[in-house]
């Protein structure tokens, strides 16, 4: 493992790909300010519904978020420029992490990734070569880096696009149900509306997104298939960019090819005057053990966290108990409703509540389908009640349907949410079971 791990190879692929990952967490900085993501996200809404055990995060007062997103789109092209690296990716990951923490209404399993990246980055030595920071400090300046940095990319994204294609195995996708319900809404798309509504295309969807989240790793790494895969990336994710417009992550999802492409293809194709590392000296660092520890158990997280939904009574789909952090990306479509009863406890008095005077229109849907979330704004409630001197006992009365299923009750509508504990790794038995 130390001869694998920690030969050196040319770095021409990591110094490419940190100047297209500055650009690109620049862009998705920026553009969350400029489509209006933020405003509707972060500096509308009363507050967020932040990840259990984060309610303390909050976005900043007024309109601050704004600011902080375009620092942090700073960070990002301090990182493409090499510039003050180790410190702008710090700060990326910090503030990045900060903001997907702090609301999951628009929860996304590629901002996660996002996340993720950006700490792997913080560790990365990918600004040995064309960076201030080498002008500067010549004496860090190399052409080199050990294997590892290019094994992590390829175990990472193994992982995500694997269990992102076993997730797909299940009736509702495997009949095409789920992908025609995807589809309808993109009816309205100039051009390619009407064409994305032909049952064939579902087919053609639904299972080539199997074959292709399951088989391009190993085909972007056996050399005959290398081109053939890279050529399918780009159709691939092009057409998940203009279908679900999902930002820069299609964009980067092409960049780590870099990765799987000899590193004299690479560093012919744009670091010319580079020169070629190729000597493949084994280099063993003082801190190997630790490096191995942490190496090792990163990834046996990574694979532990998406399967910890088989440990959880019921099923993922209804429950939501073990969704997130796990790649389950586009697999289902929910719709519901929720109403929420509150009785004071002193005169036993219900109190009407209407949403609308506490969340946003996206919130009000994310609230009418998602378990922690209704709990989330129990809590919320009691709260608020709470600093009126109010003590109150919170009920909700949630129906949803999953995919083209049956409109089904949800919560037990006769359990005070506001005085009820949530479980983190165990099923919450005040969801109904799914039948």
């Amino acid at each position: 493992m130390q001869k694998f791990l920690f030969k050196h190879i040319d770095n021409s692929a990591l110094i490419v790909f940190r100047i297209i990952f500055g650009l690109l967490i620049f862009l998705e900085s920026v553009g969350a300010i400029f489509t209006g993501w933020v405003k509707r996200t972060l500096i509308e809404p009363q507050f967020t519904f932040s990840f259990i055990g984060f309610e303390w995060l909050q976005p900043l007062p007024g309109n601050w978020m704004y600011a902080f997103y375009a620092i942090m789109g700073l960070f990002g092209l301090m990182v493409m420029i090499g510039y003050k690296y180790r410190i702008s990716m710090i700060a990326f990951t910090l503030m990045w992490s900060a903001t997907y923490f702090m609301q999951k209404t628009s929860y996304n399993n590629h901002y996660y990734l996002l996340m993720l990246l950006s700490a792997i980055m913080v560790c990365m030595p990918a600004n040995k070569y064309a960076s201030i920071d080498a002008k500067q400090n010549p004496s860090i300046e190399s052409v080199s880096m050990p294997q590892w940095c290019r094994v992590v990319f390829i175990l990472q994204m193994f992982i995500v696009y694997t269990y992102a294609s076993i997730a797909k195995l299940y009736p509702d996708w495997l009949d095409t149900s789920v992908v025609e319900l995807l589809m309808e809404s993109k009816k309205g798309y100039p051009l390619v509306g009407e064409f994305l509504q032909i049952k064939s295309v579902h087919y053609f969807i639904a299972y080539g997104g199997i074959l292709f989240d399951g088989l391009i790793i190993p085909l972007l790494l056996w050399k005959p298939t290398r081109k053939w895969a890279f050529f399918a990336s780009i159709f691939f994710h092009l057409f998940n960019s203009i279908v679900f417009q999902i930002g820069i992550f299609p964009f980067l999802s092409l960049a780590f090819a870099l990765f799987f492409f000899e590193p004299k293809t690479i560093q012919q194709l744009f670091l010319k005057k580079k020169p070629f590392y190729s000597e493949a000296e084994i280099i063993v660092p003082k801190y190997k053990t630790a490096f191995l520890t942490v190496f090792i158990t990163y990834f046996v997280i990574q694979i532990g966290l998406p399967l910890r939904h088989w440990f959880i009574k019921d099923d993922v789909l209804w429950t939501e108990e073990g969704h997130r952090l796990s790649w389950r990306m586009m697999l289902r479509a929910k719709s519901g409703y929720t109403y929420f009863r509150v009785v004071d406890t002193k005169t036993n008095v219900e109190i009407p509540i209407k949403l609308e005077d506490y969340l946003t229109k996206k919130q009000v849907r994310t609230i009418s389908t998602k378990p922690d979330v209704i709990w989330q704004f129990a809590q919320y409630l009691k709260r608020s009640f709470a600093k009126k001197g109010m003590d109150v006992k919170v009920y909700a009365n949630t129906t949803i349907k999953v995919n083209n299923g049956e409109l089904k009750p949800l919560i037990n509508s006769e359990v005070d949410l506001a005085n009820t504990k949530w479980n983190a790794f165990k099923h919450n038995d005040w969801i109904l079971p799914s039948k």
